[in-house]
């Protein structure tokens, strides 16, 4: 399996505080990644890296083996873990703001997978509930044919009863070639769908490796894993 996306040694400081600190991890093609770690662990400062929103301190990220740059943002899905469109929009004018931005994104598909999830062309952002924002922006990410999917919290807003939905909506909708990666708390609710696993503490991997694997190897869910290693 190719590595999409390669760390190594990938160092993030914020002034006195190393968010990340030399991290090797790699995420491959065909498969889904979780990333697990309690707060302020590093997980989101990893994702900002990969999508170009930040730049490392040192060491090296890489796309397709390069670094971030506006090449690599064009083929990088990034859902952020907060809403990140004005509300003042309407969901029609969201759908023209991707199709306007990203080469490899379908409005037609974008507008089927609103329409299952029962929101319409004409409301507003700044109508919608928050479970309601972050699946807007779940089906537009989802809606690129993109190398690279980095999905920060996408069911953390969404009552348990959506979160079956919105992961079917990720599994059917994600180019089958690329790497996806998935920041999370819920673990129950991700773990039927995750191929490998990045456990990250102190912006350090402290376990890594595919989910079936680790399960067999421990005999424990990944909850279980990941309560035991994190001492929950």
């Amino acid at each position: 399996m190719q590595a999409v996306l390669n760390c190594q040694s990938l160092t993030k400081s914020f002034g006195a505080k190393t968010a990340l600190d030399h991290f090797t991890a790699q995420f491959c093609g065909g498969r889904i990644t979780s990333l697990l770690g309690p707060n302020g662990s590093g997980k989101t400062t990893l994702i900002k890296l990969a999508a170009g929103l930040l730049t490392p301190t040192d060491g090296a990220v890489s796309i397709g083996g390069r670094a971030p740059d506006a090449h690599t943002k064009a083929h990088v899905a990034y859902l952020p873990d907060r809403m990140s469109l004005p509300g003042s929009l309407q969901v029609r004018e969201a759908i023209e703001f991707f199709s306007d931005f990203y080469a490899d994104f379908s409005a037609e598909k974008a507008s089927a997978l609103l329409s299952e999830l029962h929101i319409q062309p004409g409301d507003r952002i700044s109508a919608m509930s928050k479970g309601t924002r972050e699946k807007l922006q779940l089906a537009l990410v989802m809606s690129r044919a993109a190398e690279l999917y980095l999905l920060d919290e996408p069911i953390g807003g969404v009552d348990p009863a959506a979160r079956d939905r919105i992961l079917d909506t990720i599994i059917r909708n994600y180019r089958e070639d690329a790497a996806l990666v998935i920041s999370t708390h819920l673990i129950g609710d991700i773990e039927p769908v995750l191929d490998d696993v990045v456990m990250i503490q102190n912006g350090k991997p402290v376990l890594t490796g595919s989910a079936e694997e680790l399960r067999e190897t421990h005999g424990k869910s990944m909850d279980a894993l990941f309560r035991e290693v994190f001492k929950c």
